[in-house]
């Protein structure tokens, strides 16, 4: 399961050897001053959340959401299984718009969203 790493200057979005393969992608990291928002859903599936077309990953609707999303304007990065609590950190840059992840343990959403507070 995916889960966040924080560091004084940097925070990356960790994933499994199974979800970098389910994927198509490696662990993402960007500066903390690249966060603008977090937000938690509790149903990742609804079309408010994930936008776009599949490619590369793996898919089973309602099951598992691992890769990129890609649309018009941009490309998120998600790993999302059943209807668990869903992260949503808002990139300003970089190469996705979005990291959509389900939470592994909520002590790292506090710790990121005081990192960018203190950013």
């Amino acid at each position: 399961m995916a889960h966040l790493e924080i560091s004084e200057a940097k925070v990356r979005l960790n994933f499994s050897v199974l979800e970098m393969l389910g994927a198509f992608a490696k662990s993402p990291e960007v500066s903390i001053d690249q966060v603008e928002s977090v937000e938690i859903v509790d149903d990742p599936w609804s079309n408010r959340v994930l936008r776009g077309v599949r490619a590369p990953g793996t898919g089973i609707p309602l099951i598992v959401m691992l890769g990129t999303l890609r649309y018009p304007g941009g490309k998120d990065l998600c790993a999302i299984y059943k209807r668990r609590p869903t992260a949503i950190v808002q990139l300003k840059s970089g190469p996705f718009k979005r990291w959509i992840f389900e939470i592994k343990d909520m002590s790292e959403i506090d710790a990121l969203t005081v990192a960018i507070r203190q950013g």
